[in-house]
């Protein structure tokens, strides 16, 4: 019997998720996919989703104290 593969695929969650779990806007979401700051994949023909460990990877603070 063959062996399937462990495959890892990314967690993908719609915009208005990514947008509750950010605590922003839908638009801001989109804005910032327009700006190229965030990633999207298109999974047909008008919708959007974004990887989730991404989104959490964007959300983390970086250097410099205020």
């Amino acid at each position: 019997m063959p062996q399937k593969r462990n495959r890892n695929h990314p967690q993908l969650i719609g915009l208005q998720e990514a947008a509750e779990y950010c605590d922003v806007s839908y638009r801001t979401i989109r804005r910032w996919i327009a700006d190229g700051r965030l990633n999207a994949v298109r999974v047909g023909p008008r919708l959007l989703k974004v990887d989730a460990a991404e989104l959490a990877a964007f959300l983390q603070p970086t250097g410099g104290a205020a």
